[in-house]
């Protein structure tokens, strides 16, 4: 009977063996099915890498990076705008300005016609036939595409009458629609006179002002050195290309002014950031001031470029498209001051200011300072450097100590030797 009990209980567990393998396979089954289908799911599921973005030329210019040693390099834009302010002076010597009646005085005829090609040419041979006033001081222009204006020097009654019948008689019109306006000598000197002073008055106040907002006299020095260089150069260039001065440009030589101005103080006040507590730094005050004209650059030539843009259609269309007027002496003022104001402020007015101050007491002792911190770096990056070499070289006499170590070799060769025991009765002996 114990037999058959065994029998029938190793049968039912035999039983229940297989049955529960028979389950466990489909679970199997069905986990290796979920494993595929999560490994299947998982490229799908994953999450593309963020690329990192890649850094542009402003910032890589504003943290560092990159940078370009504007101040260092000051005696060669120094050269540069040397060159530049004497040719602006030889031409204002050699040519001089052309003023304009406003200026110097003169009577101005303008006549309604349909102008054609000769028509400039054809008027001009209809005044200077009269012999009246100099022919160099006759200018004959056209003012958009129905009207044609004369200017000269100051006349006599009878002689403006003459002037106005012989453009009449030209372009074959009423006289009466010729018109008329005088400027007399002494009211376009009293302009000029008033110009000036309105200059020097300009000047004044934005030196007193720079001076009281940045409290460095230093660098209103330096922008007023950048304006009266803008201001020279662009003169100058109206004196190459023969311009009419006209109060247009004068408008013009004040917005330019201004214009410098600004840029010069946006790179000052960054210069004002990067030198606070410059003594407690590891900068001078020319890296400083370097590396402030490197964090503004971008901000100035994209303030240029789209300032320059507007302008330069304005210069086109007054000169190439209406020939005269007040378009063209305004945008050739405005086109040539906005350049000379960027880089005035860059290549100018930092550099100078960096070069006044490194002449103070607190920023040569400061140099000094970082001069003899560099030095102590220096040899102790030197001693620390034969120590390592001589630590290293294994060519080198002597032997170096390892307190507590034994040598790889003599481990190899066997030359270790460890103690014996002994019995206490001999250790108490």
């Amino acid at each position: 009977m114990s037999t058959e009990k065994n029998n029938l209980e190793a049968e039912a567990k035999a039983t229940s063996e297989i049955e529960d393998s028979a389950k466990a396979k489909p679970d199997a089954k069905a986990a290796a099915e979920d494993q595929t289908k999560t490994a299947e799911a998982k490229p799908s599921d994953r999450k593309p890498r963020k690329r990192s973005r890649k850094k542009g030329l402003a910032h890589k210019l504003y943290v560092g990076d990159i940078s370009y040693d504007f101040v260092g390099h000051r005696k060669r834009w120094y050269l540069i705008s040397a060159s530049l302010l004497l040719i602006s002076i030889l031409a204002l010597s050699v040519r001089g300005l052309n003023l304009g009646i406003e200026f110097k005085g003169g009577v101005d005829f303008q006549a309604p016609t349909t102008i054609t090609a000769t028509t400039v040419a054809d008027v001009r041979s209809a005044v200077e036939a009269l012999g009246i006033g100099g022919n160099d001081e006759t200018t004959v222009t056209t003012i958009g595409d129905s009207q044609v204006q004369v200017q000269t020097s100051p006349l006599e009654t009878g002689q403006i009458t003459m002037v106005r019948q012989a453009i009449a008689t030209e372009l074959a019109i009423p006289e009466a629609e010729v018109t008329t306006s005088m400027t007399g000598a002494s009211w376009g000197q009293e302009v000029t006179n008033q110009s000036m002073l309105a200059l020097g008055v300009f000047l004044t106040l934005v030196m007193l002002l720079i001076w009281a907002y940045f409290r460095q006299f230093k660098m209103s020095i330096s922008a007023i050195v950048a304006l009266v260089h803008d201001l020279v150069i662009t003169v100058g260039i109206y004196a190459l290309v023969g311009f009419s001065v006209t109060p247009a440009t004068v408008v013009g030589l004040l917005t330019i002014l201004g214009y410098s101005l600004y840029d010069t103080v946006v790179v000052f006040d960054k210069v004002r950031e990067n030198t606070r507590d410059l003594t407690n730094s590891k900068y001078t005050y020319s890296q400083a001031a370097n590396a402030a004209v490197n964090q503004t650059l971008v901000r100035s030539l994209n303030t240029t470029i789209i300032g320059v843009l507007p302008v330069a259609a304005l210069l086109f269309t007054g000169w190439f498209i209406l020939g005269t007027g007040p378009l063209k002496d305004l945008g050739l003022a405005l086109f040539v001051g906005m350049i000379t104001g960027a880089y005035s402020s860059v290549f100018i007015a930092t550099p100078l200011l960096a070069q006044l101050r490194e002449r103070d007491a607190d920023m040569v002792e400061h140099r000094l300072r970082l001069t003899r911190r560099d030095s102590r770096n220096e040899l102790r990056a030197t001693a620390k450097a034969k120590t390592v070499a001589i630590a290293l070289d294994p060519s080198a006499p002597g032997e170096v100590s390892t307190p507590g170590l034994v040598d790889a070799q003599k481990v190899e060769r066997g030359d270790r030797q460890q103690p014996t025991r002994q019995t206490r009765a001999k250790r108490k002996s």
